[in-house]
């Protein structure tokens, strides 16, 4: 079969390589005589996949043993409310910096919780760039939120807000594991897997111990982040096959050279298709400004809608998917994750210079 040119916002592409393994192991795992969703998730075949998937995050992102890694279910959405839960004491107001529709439902979640305050936001300017002021926050601060990367509006932080005594928490749902990062510079960091880690159905929880303090025992127990680090992520059934494809998609990573490389190969291929918007005389013209671009989802817009919808339609004939924009912005959206070859690039790239010449 010919593999899909799969641009899609999430679930993602996922690397060939790692596909071809699972589907190796598929019916009999290490032996087992049991697929890996099978696997009784205290078994020893199940553990040694559990560390390993620790131990590869651990290795890859250089996180210190002071951080716990977490594996929950729910998404970035659970976060939202699970953030606020755990991390707004009494008397406290989680500071937001909004950069588009997911900070919004984050700082939606939040304001359920308790006190919240807004330190910064583009949504005066549609969402098209990073605040560059220096966020104010609030002299009651338990935390200073922000998402790293902005799918739907293609942004991305490129420099992050300094953390002066304020816990810094970041979604991280669409760029964890793209580019190299200091880890202390954050206090939590929580990512959905289906852009850059793997499949859906596994969110990665990077908090430093001393922050585990703060959950409250009248929690619910599942709702609690220290009922997954006293239980090493095992307190009930965990996302075993979710875990064991983020297990395999670290591996291919770390085979490919790790951060380094794989943060110098997201710069080529957005550095493509930038170039294929920048050279068009307008005929493409970005959403983000040049400054805040995202190296993850490049969004752009055509000259009208009838172009737009011919565009699409025309690139879905060649065999490309995913190109829509997001249903609120509209326009058009190319993911290019971790796992999307260079090559399919190109040939986007290529396809988008001979539409500009018939159109």
């Amino acid at each position: 079969m010919n593999r899909a040119l799969n641009f899609n916002a999430g679930p993602a592409a996922l690397p060939e390589a790692v596909l071809a393994e699972a589907e190796k192991n598929w019916l009999n795992f290490n032996h087992s005589g049991m697929a890996v969703m099978e696997l009784s998730h205290r078994s020893k075949e199940y553990e040694t996949i559990h560390e390993q998937a620790i131990l590869l995050l651990r290795d890859l992102l250089s996180i210190p043993d002071s951080y716990e890694i977490l594996f929950l279910q729910g998404g970035a959405s659970l976060q939202f409310s699970m953030v606020p839960m755990n991390l707004l004491t009494e008397g406290k107001a989680g500071n937001y910096i909004l950069t588009g529709v997911w900070a919004e439902k984050a700082l939606k979640e939040a304001e359920k919780v308790g006190e919240t305050f807004i330190s910064a936001s583009s949504k005066n300017q549609q969402y098209k760039s990073i605040p560059t002021v220096n966020a104010k926050t609030s002299e009651n601060a338990a935390y200073l939120h922000i998402t790293s990367n902005n799918t739907i509006y293609g942004t991305q932080w490129q420099h992050f807000p300094a953390n002066e005594g304020i816990p810094l928490v970041a979604d991280m749902s669409s760029d964890l594991l793209s580019r190299k990062l200091t880890i202390e510079n954050f206090d939590l960091i929580y990512a959905g897997a289906q852009k850059n880690l793997g499949p859906s159905g596994v969110t990665v929880v990077i908090i430093q111990k001393e922050l585990l303090s703060r959950s409250s025992n009248h929690l619910p127990t599942m709702l609690n982040y220290n009922t997954y680090a006293t239980h090493n992520s095992l307190y009930n059934t965990p996302p075993t096959l979710a875990i064991y494809l983020l297990k395999l998609v670290l591996e291919w990573a770390k085979e490919l050279g790790g951060l380094t490389v794989i943060e110098k190969r997201n710069e080529e291929k957005a550095k493509i298709l930038y170039d294929a918007i920048d050279c068009s005389e307008g005929f493409y013209l970005g959403h983000a400004e040049k400054e805040s671009r995202s190296k993850m989802n490049v969004t752009f817009n055509l000259p009208d809608e009838e172009i737009a919808r011919s565009f699409l339609h025309q690139a879905k004939k060649e065999g490309f998917i995913g190109l829509n924009g997001h249903r609120s912005v509209g326009g058009c959206r190319a993911s290019i994750y971790n796992a999307m070859p260079v090559e399919h690039v190109f040939q986007l790239a290529a396809f988008m210079k001979k539409f500009r010449r018939y159109n």
